[in-house]
């Protein structure tokens, strides 16, 4: 795919906000004005939506798209009832909901990792509500998991766990600073955060990739123009048991491998992944 170049329009400052629908209080970030497009975070300890999603949301793409990042029920600020399953469908659920608050028919989705199978999930049960999507080191198709993501949904406090995870989810370990670790593991410290995550990632956890898990037939009749994208060195995701084999099956994919990447392509490889999001929204 030949990307398109990105405007050198500066994108406005972050907003902030809530909102009400059903047993969840939604937190979101929003930047931009033009096209709406969800941006769904994956399932590392302490992530959110800003987390994830920051560097794209102040970069050029948001001159002419409305950029929401929720943070997905169980992750960050948002808050749902005590008795909310933390599972797959809840997410998904969770999502149309938060379109369905904000009056939103049908949107772009970017999904990374985790945000990748809810996105699928998305475009498979309610295909009328995405018009293309971006998957990032996706989940959504069965897999045996991996000892990179085994360690990461099996993530136990600490600041040396946390190093340990940041190292695994970059290629490129200048980008794992002393702040960044810090940052993410106060993350995991905040109220119930942590017994939130480990109760979603309770071992056996095959099960978890089993549940955002599409079978062929289902991903075959999702007709949803798609661009996979994928750091070739992702530890946590594999390439070649994901990404390659979507491109086979989806009706309507096309595939971007960033060599000297690891699972962040959106921060390891940001201005080029800018691009190509740009591009093909376009």
């Amino acid at each position: 795919m030949t990307a398109t170049p990105v405007s050198s329009i500066v994108a406005d400052e972050l907003v902030s906000a809530r909102v009400q629908h059903g047993p969840f209080e939604t937190h979101y970030l929003e930047s931009g004005r033009g096209t709406p497009v969800l941006l769904v975070h994956g399932s590392g300890p302490g992530v959110s939506g800003r987390a994830n999603w920051q560097g794209l949301m102040r970069s050029p793409v948001a001159a002419d798209h409305r950029l929401l990042a929720p943070d997905v029920v169980g992750f960050g600020e948002t808050r749902a009832g005590e008795d909310i399953e933390l599972d797959h469908d809840t997410r998904v659920e969770h999502l149309l909901g938060f379109l369905d608050a904000l009056g939103l028919d049908r949107v772009d989705v970017v999904g990374n990792s985790m945000g990748g199978a809810l996105a699928l999930a998305l475009a498979h049960r309610y295909p009328q509500r995405v018009r293309r999507m971006v998957l990032m080191g996706t989940v959504g198709i069965d897999f045996p998991i991996t000892d990179g993501l085994d360690r990461v949904w099996g993530y136990t406090p600490s600041r040396d766990s946390m190093a340990a995870l940041m190292r695994l989810f970059a290629y490129d370990q200048s980008l794992v600073t002393d702040e960044l670790i810090e940052l993410r593991f106060r993350a995991t410290e905040v109220g119930d955060v942590q017994q939130r995550y480990a109760r979603a990632f309770a071992a056996p956890r095959q099960r978890h990739i089993e549940a955002m898990a599409l079978t062929e037939d289902q991903l075959r009749g999702i007709d949803t123009p798609t661009l996979l994208v994928h750091g070739r060195d992702d530890q946590i995701i594999p390439l070649e048991a994901t990404s390659q084999r979507l491109v086979g099956i989806l009706p309507a994919a096309d595939l971007v491998v960033f060599g000297r990447c690891g699972h962040w392509t959106q921060i390891e490889r940001a201005v080029d992944f800018q691009r190509q999001v740009a591009g093909f929204f376009r």
